[in-house]
């Protein structure tokens, strides 16, 4: 059985796509911070760990080299939010954010770059607010602009593996965390789309898909935006 990482792989987009790769065989190891996951799924093990914590972080890959002779698949979903404007936010809440999404995952690949065999893929979870600025959080945009140039990178590294690197840069999807937005924001959202909705979570788990069955996608950062700042 191939074996998978999922950062945080217990929610949204992230447990989407954990099922989609437990569907197609894997045996999925998922990273969450929250304080309970109790869902049972076959194939499926929660750690928890919080990523911003690098000495977290560490214990994580070390149970991974405990019990994993290859990791064939990585796709690096965690990320963080912390909504203040330009001039309010801290150095800490910088910091956390760019360790959260960014280094994080540099450091888990550079770690387990020897458990990933050849033709194995690695995938980013991006955003539209990486490539179109947005209004309101700053420091996220640039993270995930980050998390897009470290996928690219990233190819370099993997080359003549067959091994490939990709990310995904999602519009607005209707995960929990944006179910919970005011409705005139949401609605607000709906106006700037072309689609006039936002998406959903499978529709983006099947680019995931997409990258992982296509061997020659690599290097992309892929958009699901539904038409996102269409006027």
């Amino acid at each position: 059985m191939k074996t998978a990482i999922v950062t945080g792989g217990t929610s949204g987009i992230g447990l989407g796509v954990a099922k989609m790769l437990i569907s197609k065989g894997y045996y999925v190891y998922a990273t969450h911070s929250s304080s309970v996951f109790n869902e049972k799924i076959e194939n499926f093990e929660a750690v928890k760990t919080d990523q911003s914590d690098r000495s977290e972080l560490y214990k994580f890959i070390e149970y991974i080299k405990e019990r994993c002779e290859t990791v064939d698949c990585i796709v690096c979903n965690a990320g963080m939010t912390i909504r203040k404007s330009f001039t309010e936010g801290s150095d800490s809440d910088w910091d956390r954010m760019m360790e959260v999404a960014v280094n994080s995952h540099y450091i888990l690949i550079r770690e387990l770059y020897s458990l990933i065999p050849e033709n194995s893929r690695i995938l980013f979870t991006g955003s539209q607010m990486g490539i179109t600025p947005h209004a309101t959080i700053l420091s996220y945009g640039v993270a995930k602009a980050a998390v897009h140039a470290l996928a690219r990178n990233l190819v370099k590294e993997f080359e003549g593996t067959g091994t490939t690197v990709n990310a995904i840069a999602p519009g607005f999807v209707d995960t929990p965390w944006h179910k919970e937005k005011p409705e005139e924001i949401r609605q607000n959202i709906c106006r700037k789309t072309a689609i006039h909705r936002f998406a959903t979570i499978d529709e983006v788990v099947d680019a995931f898909r997409f990258c992982i069955d296509n061997p020659f996608v690599n290097g992309s950062v892929i958009e699901v935006n539904g038409g996102y700042s269409y006027k």
